[in-house]
């Protein structure tokens, strides 16, 4: 049984999400919570929201135990992107573009 969770249009770039979602594929959930605890990126704290979810769906909606439980599969998507604009000189603009994230994380049961 495999139970997800996604999260869309995170404010966060998603090659800085990559870097922490690569850490928890494939880990134990009681793992991979340790390894987003203890992990000093800014993507943690948005990952470990979306595992959480995806353990709660688990847990609550098809009564699975939590302690079965591991990461199957997870990955990060771009979503569209913010377009702003820096004043330049001689009144002209620079386009920064603000990257956004899809979040999605797949748990599954061992049994």
């Amino acid at each position: 049984m495999e139970v997800n969770a996604i999260a869309k249009s995170v404010r966060i770039a998603p090659r800085k999400a990559r870097l922490v979602i690569d850490l928890i594929r494939g880990k134990q959930i009681k793992e991979a919570r340790a390894i987003l605890m203890f992990t000093p990126k800014a993507a943690s704290p948005i990952i470990t929201k979306v595992l959480n979810s995806a353990v709660a769906n688990a847990v609550n909606n098809f009564k699975l135990s939590e302690d079965s439980l591991f990461v199957q599969t997870c990955y990060v998507n771009e979503a569209a992107r913010m377009k702003r604009m820096l004043p330049r000189a001689k009144g002209q603009g620079d386009m920064i573009q603000k990257r956004l994230s899809h979040i999605t994380v797949v748990v599954a049961s061992k049994e």
